[in-house]
């Protein structure tokens, strides 16, 4: 079992929420109103690891380490949309997310792969580690800068923990089992590390989960600004091609050292995943 290490490592790291944010450092000049707005987005998208905790734990009722190791990811993640409503309560008080606004992301997400969701947010993790770091150098207020930056470190983690499972995954259950979660990394991988060649951002709250409310059924399209996250990458943070490149090796990286090979390319990985599928795997 994963989760007993896993909760030791996360639990000797973990910040408190009174005493590591320098609240003291409070600059009002230094927050222009654009700058408050996304962090009330940025709130509510935090909030929406509620509707994906729900999904874990019914897509993985055969794996109860990895959903206990939930109820670490659930907390870190739910505290950082804490953190962000707190510190509009205190500084931006008018833009505190409302129940409603919070409980609007909260809706079912269809059944899905296991493994392929897995894949999906390692990926995720990865790319909010970088967008929280560009965040956090956007910023000019000194507050929000330091929770951005413990933010993005959390962030960072989990994808760290979410990689010790996808290993797991290789090996644990026979030959076949590891077969099909190499083809079902290698296929969220390639996805995933080609963003800079699709129109919209690719990251698990912004994937289409439910095609009975399809196409208001992504967490950002129940947002108050369905269209804040493009802008806020392109305009605001300025999370360029330079920045998805980093996203994209660090993805590939991960992958070349889960596969024990060596994906320099997006394409490297995808011709992996096609000799993968046409391997017969003895019994």
């Amino acid at each position: 079992m994963l989760y007993p290490e896993l909760f030791k490592s996360m639990e000797a790291v973990r910040w408190n929420m009174a005493s590591d944010i320098p609240w003291d450092e409070y600059d009002a000049s230094k927050l222009s109103d654009d700058q408050a707005y996304t962090i009330k987005m940025n709130a509510i998208t935090e909030w929406a690891a509620l509707p994906a905790t729900e999904m874990f734990l019914r897509d993985n009722r055969d794996d109860s380490d990895f959903c206990a190791f939930m109820s670490v990811w659930f907390f870190e993640e739910q505290k950082h949309s804490l953190a962000l409503i707190e510190y509009l309560r205190r500084f931006r008080p008018e833009l505190v997310p409302t129940e409603e606004e919070l409980h609007k992301v909260r809706f079912e997400f269809d059944p899905a792969p296991a493994l392929e969701t897995l894949m999906l947010h390692f990926c995720g993790e990865v790319r909010l580690n970088h967008w929280y770091r560009r965040a956090s150098d956007w910023h000019t207020e000194p507050v929000i800068k330091a929770i951005y930056k413990i933010i993005a470190q959390d962030e960072a983690r989990h994808a760290g923990a979410y990689l010790r499972y996808m290993k797991r995954a290789l090996v644990y259950q026979g030959k076949e089992f590891g077969h099909n979660a190499r083809i079902a990394f290698s296929k969220i991988g390639v996805l995933m590390a080609s963003a800079h060649r699709t129109p919209q951002a690719l990251h698990p709250t912004n994937l289409h989960v439910n095609k009975e409310l399809y196409p208001q059924d992504t967490v950002q399209s129940k947002l108050p600004s369905p269209g804040w996250l493009e802008n806020w990458l392109d305009n605001q943070i300025c999370f360029d091609n330079d920045w998805e490149t980093k996203v994209s090796s660090r993805i590939l990286h991960n992958m070349s050292l889960l596969m024990d090979n060596t994906f320099n390319t997006v394409q490297d990985l995808n011709r992996y995943r096609k000799e993968l599928i046409k391997t017969v795997v003895p019994a």
